[in-house]
């Protein structure tokens, strides 16, 4: 397996690739927004947290079972970074992954995380030969839940109390979908549509 071909990935208006140096700001700029923050584990992010961030995945492999790799959305009309996409090979299962993703405020409800995300999983689930994919949002993260459901994952559990998360005990649910339920070239269709 070639895991390097994991990024870059073309969509109709975005690049999705590796993080670079150039990204620090951006990318310290929209993890300091309590709105973006919200669902996160993270309250903010400092410059010197955000040279370490991409200093760690620029160059990570992109296939470390248990390890997760965080990519750059890129807007290809302007060439700046309005999120990042996460992803991760289970550690005991090769062939099930994780994404996530974090947007921009400003670049949130346009469509870019739908695009990315379409992106992201018609890429790993032919790379990596998955079966299937998971994905954990906060029972309040309404935007998120809407997504991965448009998207069709499928709600399998719902984990309450399960996470101490910033001061309190939060739920959880977890997401799934089958690489069978997925079909594949969802982004072929959405560049067609363009």
């Amino acid at each position: 397996m070639d895991a390097e071909k994991m990024v870059p990935i073309e969509s109709p208006r975005l690049l999705v690739r590796r993080l670079r140096d150039a990204d620090r700001d951006a990318l310290v700029a929209y993890h300091n927004d309590p709105e973006v923050a919200r669902y996160q584990t993270w309250e903010g992010m400092t410059e010197a947290e955000g040279r370490a961030f991409i200093a760690t995945y620029k160059l990570k492999p992109f296939d470390l079972p248990g390890h997760w790799g965080a990519y750059a959305v890129e807007l290809k009309r302007t060439g700046e970074l309005i999120g990042d996409l996460a992803f991760r090979l289970d550690r005991d299962s090769t062939r099930q992954g994780e994404i996530g993703f974090t947007f921009a405020r400003a670049h949130q409800g346009h469509g870019f995380a739908t695009e990315a995300v379409i992106a992201l999983l018609d890429r790993a689930f032919v790379l990596f030969d998955l079966h299937r994919v998971v994905a954990v949002t906060d029972c309040k993260n309404r935007r998120c839940i809407a997504l991965l459901e448009r998207l069709g994952l499928r709600r399998e559990a719902h984990f309450v109390e399960n996470v101490w998360f910033k001061g309190k005990w939060g739920d959880e649910y977890l997401y799934a979908l089958l690489r069978r339920e997925w079909g594949g070239g969802r982004l072929t269709k959405i560049e067609k549509q363009s």
